[in-house]
């Protein structure tokens, strides 16, 4: 019986051929018959010999629970051979991400989600992973060793870390992605996706994480890179080209959705047109609501389609709420400005992740603030790296109404910089976490931000004294709500004390990994009387909190719902102090 479609067969056959011609003329001997026993067991095998190599070096990432000071529990770990695997368990030597589960949705300093994140975008946390030699991955394997199941998609960089001459244009493609998924077993495993081909060779591997579903903190131990050194080749299964492949340049790339900002922007000719069908009878707000629901990418191809739509997809008004986090990889100078005549009325921005390795310049940052700040309200920039001071004094002239600014692990600013940020006086949420803000630059915006109710401190390692900053927090921030203080070394009962006189709205306060405070000089049953609101109390790793303590908590503290006294060792509450401590988990 003949085949159904013997035209396309004989076109598949001929296609393929053309492409091993092509490819057999820059061979080598031992790779034509490399080749040859690839085509006789109708199966792709390497060209070369398969490389394996451990991460060298750790460049970046958004979070981590270690000190920024110590090896424990830091990406750093990632680094190298592993230290831990086979074995399960909780361990220093690893590398956690700083949240897990939920509660970081439900605490009140949850800040609301951005619209329009297209459904398949679901990182939280990254790190960036480089290797000694590039290759053609043939294989990842991450070595998960406690509560596995995080990892959400990997990806390569066509940009080598090591060379000097670094490409214009840097490519990211993924390997493989999924939505997050539940693990049952908190044990040790070795998580080995099927990643597809790309047609470049690269040293530099990127995880995207999500732990909401998780149970407890992940812990990662080492990524393993398998590749080799010449693009493999393709195997003689005419079942598996497709229209896909059929389309591509050999050593071409496809178009990506977000490539559209890059040029379906741009001013584009239409055919004139007497009707727009049913579209022409609909109210203009109506369209407009349809349209809010599609991402940014579909609206760049929807405003290729007719006029209509296309004044529709760059009305302003599509773009009051703005995230570009998701297409972090498409997002440069060319993109940037292409929206700027759209952005002219953005009240939320999310910039966050974008920009690295030169995609986004200062000029044409500091040019797209300077049009459409006037009237930003909240603005996202977590592990901007290409910001520097200049950008920080154009967002303090551009964004006079600025509420809200996220500077989460931009740990390459200089101390300089966080002075401009004093002259954003109408701001109520900042969060400086793994910055290099210094004390004489946070003294200054607390004093001029009064408005401030939500402030992120989290392993900022240049203060000199925190008693001095909680003075001047309980002096002049009266509406704080919450604080993050988690690995500040050196704040004492003397600062708590004025912290919790100065600011009684305190409803939620993160006292973790910090070594100074000490119960027996009554702080902690101070919090608990002198802030009733408090819903979420970390006092995470602090060996001296004693029964007394959990007692005043739950006698003062009606509304705690979020308690963590992990790794409280010395603490063996009695039978009492546990029915107490029982209490604060009503919900």
């Amino acid at each position: 019986m003949s085949p159904p479609f013997p035209m396309l067969t004989v076109l598949s056959m001929f296609y393929y051929i053309y492409l091993r011609r092509r490819r057999a003329r820059t061979a080598t001997r031992g790779e034509l018959m490399n080749n040859r026993r690839a085509i006789e067991s109708n199966r792709p095998l390497p060209i070369n010999v398969e490389l394996v190599q451990y991460a060298k070096e750790v460049l970046d990432f958004s979070s981590h629970y270690g000190s920024e000071n110590s090896m424990s529990y830091t990406m750093w770990n990632l680094a190298g051979t592993p230290n831990v695997y086979p074995s399960s368990g909780d361990f220093t030597q690893t590398a956690v991400f700083r949240t897990y589960g939920t509660w970081w949705e439900l605490c009140p300093s949850a800040r609301l989600p951005f619209t329009r994140t297209p459904p398949n975008f679901h990182s939280q946390d990254y790190v960036e992973l480089a290797f000694e030699e590039p290759v053609y991955p043939t294989a990842v394997h991450v070595l998960e060793t406690y509560h596995p199941g995080s990892v959400v998609k990997i990806l390569a960089c066509s940009a080598n870390p090591y060379s000097q001459n670094q490409p214009a244009d840097v490519r990211w493609e993924v390997l493989w992605s999924e939505a997050p998924t539940k693990v049952n077993s908190p044990q040790a495993r070795q998580f080995t996706p099927c990643i597809k081909q790309i047609n470049f060779p690269t040293n530099l591997i990127r995880l995207e994480l999500n732990s909401s579903l998780l149970d407890y903190y992940t812990e990662l131990d080492a990524v393993v890179l398998h590749g080799v050194r010449e693009r493999p080749m393709l195997s003689l299964n005419t079942s598996m080209i497709t229209l896909n492949d059929l389309d591509d340049d050999e050593d071409g790339e496809r178009e990506d959705g977000m490539d559209c900002l890059n040029k379906q922007f741009s001013a584009t000719v239409f055919r004139e047109s007497t009707t727009n069908g049913y579209f022409d009878k609909l109210p203009y707000e109506l369209i407009q609501l349809i349209l809010s629901h599609l991402t940014v990418p579909d609206l760049c191809s929807l405003s290729q389609t007719c006029k209509l739509f296309y004044q529709h997809c760059c009305d302003p008004l599509q773009y009051i709420h703005l995230s570009l986090q998701p297409y972090w990889a498409r997002i440069n100078d060319t993109a940037l400005e292409y929206l700027q005549p759209r952005c002219v009325l953005v009240q939320w921005l999310n910039l966050s992740w974008t920009g690295n390795r030169g995609t986004i310049s200062v000029s044409a940052f500091s040019r797209f603030l300077k049009v459409c700040g006037s009237e930003l309200l909240r603005l996202e920039l977590s592990c901007g790296h290409f910001l520097n001071e200049t950008c920080l004094e154009v967002i303090a002239e551009a964004c006079l109404n600025l509420q809200e600014l996220n500077l989460s692990s931009c740990d390459k600013l200089p101390p300089p910089a966080f002075n401009h940020i004093a002259k954003l006086h109408n701001l109520k949420r900042l969060i400086l976490y793994r910055t290099k803000v210094e004390q004489t630059a946070l003294l200054s915006i607390l004093n001029f931000c009064s408005e401030l109710q939500h402030l992120s401190l989290g392993s900022c390692v240049m203060m000199e004294d925190y008693d001095t900053v909680a003075s001047m927090m309980g002096a002049k921030c009266k509406k704080l709500r919450t604080l993050d203080l988690w690995r500040c070394k050196n704040i004492t009962e003397n600062g708590i004390a004025e912290l919790a006189s100065g600011c009684p709205l305190l409803e939620e306060l993160d006292l973790g990994w910090c070594p100074t405070l000490q119960s027996s000089t009554g702080c902690f049953a101070k919090l608990a009387r002198k802030l009733p609101n408090l819903q979420k109390l970390f006092l995470t790793a602090n060996r001296s909190v004693c029964d007394s303590d959990i007692e005043e908590l739950a006698a003062n503290c009606t509304n705690l719902r979020q308690l963590d006294i992990l790794a409280i060792i010395s603490y063996c509450p009695q039978e009492g102090s546990w029915q107490m401590l029982c209490k604060i988990y009503r919900c």
